[in-house]
């Protein structure tokens, strides 16, 4: 359903796609209450937070792990390249090569406008 795709907002789904999500999240339910799965065996998730992050970042990391994935973290800017003057595309491009899904955060910040011009 979403194989290459970028999604960027929910503005960008279908109303049967929406449906769709929710029938799969409900379907995945067992999955939070922590029964274990190996669905994503062998996938990477890498987290781009670019301001602190708790629940969020825990709920995407805990799903993917719950599900068999692995994650990858980066978090503020002062811990990677991007304080050295890497620019946050490059860092974005680059981590996205490591990774089968990104989830960055939060929404306002200048790589979402780059993301939605380059639909990388």
């Amino acid at each position: 359903m979403f194989m290459k795709r970028h999604v960027l907002t929910m503005r960008e789904f279908s109303r049967e796609e929406i449906d769709s999500v929710l029938d799969l999240a409900e379907s995945l339910e067992p999955y939070a209450r922590g029964k274990k799965s190996d669905m994503m065996a062998g996938k990477i998730l890498a987290l781009l937070f670019f301001e602190p992050s708790t629940r969020t970042r825990m709920s995407f990391e805990t799903a993917m792990k719950r599900l068999g994935g692995g994650v990858i973290n980066l978090g503020p800017a002062e811990g990677s390249s991007i304080s050295k003057g890497e620019s946050l595309a490059d860092t974005v491009r680059v981590i996205g090569g490591y990774a089968d899904a990104l989830v960055l955060g939060p929404p306002r910040l200048p790589v979402f406008a780059c993301a939605r011009a380059q639909r990388w």
